[in-house]
């Protein structure tokens, strides 16, 4: 892999001339760049994959509801759908695509549509909804659309100033642009980060005038979900586990596993994997299948042994209240 990456730089020179080319069309106004009424948060990175946006914006979801009707906006991408589509009752994991699926099914007084097309979502959105809040999921790249604030994910253990160019390295964006941050959320993070690691990391990201730069790291839940009851995270110390997973970076969760003392086999598929009959058939000869939230949302009712394990962001330092204090300006603001 390290070899085709080094093969791929050439590649990812031209991938990052025409990110400039971009960005610097949009920043000159030569190709527009639209607002809305509504009041519209951006949640994304500047890197392919597994920054933690999903639980970024559940968390959103779920401290910001009291602010009014939210909607949140996906490309919903794997799904098998085209176009604009609304998450009602009934829909298909297939249709919306697992993580949008994921949102619908757990907050079910948010409005959740995907879009490949997010000038055209929101538009559908203020017109046969209109919302108050409009979260636009993995949108920081969507120059197309304007919002009011901007939320920067980058992980820990891969820093985006750090990183280059696809297919060379991870970033799919510019990092000059996180100047457009707002805020910018180092994610990922051991639970038990020291100041002075901290400091270090934001003199290196070096934030720009009123940036916000705060920590978090990955809480899992030890209460395990699936079909047919609950178990304890400790029960799995007796029996042969099989992780699933179809995510883009596994590797904190299998950390996660291990310090816990859980022998198991790893079973890791691409991100946003459908799988398949054959598959299935292997997980159900399985003693107990463990994955995560968002692989399940692609497995529910297909085998008695699937369980979940369930993970959100707990923030560090006072970072939840600068967060929301931040954006709760921004969408109280006439």
């Amino acid at each position: 892999m390290q070899l085709l990456r080094k093969l791929g730089f050439p590649i990812s020179l031209i991938y990052a001339l025409v990110v400039y080319l971009r960005n610097y069309l949009y920043d000159v106004g030569l190709l527009p760049s639209k607002a809305y009424k509504t009041k519209t948060i951006c949640v994304g990175n500047l890197s392919v994959g597994g920054t933690g946006k999903t639980p970024m914006i559940e968390f959103l979801v779920a401290n910001v509801k009291e602010q009014g009707r939210i909607a949140v906006l996906s490309r919903g991408y794997g799904r098998k759908s085209k176009g604009y589509l609304l998450a009602k009752p009934g829909i298909e994991v297939e249709d919306l695509g697992d993580e949008p699926f994921q949102i619908h099914k757990k907050f079910p007084h948010a409005h959740v549509a995907v879009d490949a097309d997010r000038q055209h979502g929101i538009s559908i959105l203020e017109e046969t909804i209109g919302p108050d809040i409009i979260l636009l999921d993995d949108a920081f790249q969507h120059r197309k659309v304007r919002c009011d604030q901007y939320v920067l994910l980058t992980s820990y253990a891969n820093l985006y100033v750090d990183d280059w160019y696809l297919p060379s390295g991870n970033l799919r964006d510019s990092k000059r642009e996180a100047r457009r941050a707002n805020i910018i959320v180092v994610t990922k993070c051991p639970s038990k980060l020291s100041m002075a690691e901290q400091q270090r990391i934001k003199n290196k990201l070096n934030p720009g005038p009123g940036q916000q730069v705060i920590f978090s790291y990955l809480d899992y839940e030890t209460t395990l979900k699936g079909n047919s009851r609950e178990i304890d995270l400790d029960e799995l110390r007796n029996k042969k586990v099989t992780l699933v997973t179809g995510i883009a970076n596994p590797k904190q969760l299998v950390s996660f596993l291990g310090a816990q003392g859980i022998v198991f086999e790893h079973l890791a598929y691409p991100d946003h994997h459908f799988f398949r009959e054959k598959e299935i058939a292997l997980f159900n000869n399985k003693e107990l299948i463990l994955t995560t939230e968002k692989d399940y949302v692609r497995l529910e009712g297909k085998g008695d042994n699937f369980y979940y394990i369930g993970v959100s962001h707990k923030f560090m330092n006072g970072g939840k209240e600068v967060l929301l204090n931040m954006l709760g300006e921004s969408l109280t603001a006439t």
